[in-house]
């Protein structure tokens, strides 16, 4: 289970960095050779610009994993939009248990773009895991930090 997680993980880094990388055969005039340059994709400047390779807002797509970096990712999916966590467990909380799932839904940055899913279940006293209920404020908790963090990003990237 690890190593798909982590196959997955470098998969989407790959995803994100491959398309992005640029030759500079056809436009180098030097004639030193051949030589690359990978470019790694920007935020763009404005909400509707997008990185290289996704098919969803860019500000939202990192906030969204910066947001919920302390789970461990069971399935990316930066063409659809979609995160889903593995389960988590908080060590100081040993009996419950959360699975998040975030969807982007637009290429803009808006509050009505983000949707995120929150599941939770506690262990029974026979050791079993049973679904619980979570509150819906969780889950506007979870997209309100993760707007917060996209604003934040989109700033910053009109400061440089």
């Amino acid at each position: 289970m690890t190593d798909r997680r982590f196959i997955s993980a470098i998969l989407a880094a790959s995803v994100l960095v491959l398309p992005a990388c640029t030759s500079n055969n056809a436009s180098s005039d030097s004639g030193s050779g051949s030589s690359w340059i990978p470019s790694l994709p920007s935020l763009g400047s404005s909400s509707s610009e997008l990185p290289e390779g996704i098919g969803v807002n860019g500000f939202l797509w990192r906030a969204s994993l910066d947001t919920i970096n302390f789970m461990p990712l069971e399935e990316v999916d930066p063409f659809g939009g979609v995160i889903i966590t593995d389960w988590y467990a908080n060590p100081q909380m040993p009996t419950e248990r959360f699975k998040l799932t975030v969807y982007i839904l637009d290429t803009r940055l808006r509050a009505d773009a983000l949707a995120v899913n929150v599941f939770r279940q506690v262990r029974s006293e026979a050791g079993d895991w049973i679904d619980a209920p979570t509150s819906d404020q969780t889950a506007i908790d979870i997209e309100n930090a993760i707007l917060t963090r996209a604003r934040q990003l989109r700033i910053s990237s009109l400061d440089n």
